[in-house]
């Protein structure tokens, strides 16, 4: 493949998923996990992985999954159209959609929609749950660890780093003593 074609199929590939991310860049992990791996074959099931947890680690949205994935393709160019196809788009749309928002504020019309899209963004979030766990092929320890963890940050309000590290403190000594 041409890279000029390949750097087209790149934006073509982020910027839908830009203007479905409801919820933030955890809402497109499923979707992003089945064109990268499935559909493109850009990169392993692994590399996924792999690239999802750097891009939660890393300062800055979750999103920039995407730009890590561009650069895998076709280094700077690649990661340069990962941003702009996964920024730009949905930059774009929340400035009219605020400008909107904030016209119709304390109408029906706006309560309405408020109600509707909840559910939407938690069903794109869930399902990009669903992809990583699947993904990571961590076993019924890693379910188990990722439903508690949920349900600790559903019920409390800790700090989602410390539930982090404990559950993956937690994984870590779990399998260590199953094998």
């Amino acid at each position: 493949m041409m890279r000029g074609n390949l750097l087209w199929t790149l934006f073509l590939v982020f910027v839908p998923l830009s203007l479905l991310s409801f919820g933030g860049g955890a809402s497109i992990i499923a979707p992003l996990d089945h064109q990268a791996v499935a559909v493109h074959h850009w990169i392993t099931q692994h590399e996924f992985v792999d690239m999802f947890a750097i891009s939660r680690a890393a300062p800055g949205p979750g999103s920039m999954l995407v730009v890590l994935i561009g650069w895998r393709v076709a280094q700077w160019p690649g990661a340069l159209i990962g941003a702009v196809g996964i920024f730009l788009p949905s930059s774009l749309l929340c400035y009219g959609v605020a400008r909107m928002w904030n016209h119709y504020r304390g109408t029906a019309f706006h309560a309405a929609l408020e109600r509707g899209l909840a559910p939407v963004g938690t069903g794109l979030i869930i399902a990009g749950a669903w992809s990583i766990l699947r993904a990571s092929e961590s076993g019924y320890s890693g379910w188990a660890i990722a439903l508690l963890a949920t349900a600790v940050l559903a019920w409390r309000n800790f700090h989602p780093l410390l539930v982090l590290f404990i559950g993956g403190t937690g994984y870590v000594v779990l399998v260590g003593i199953l094998r």
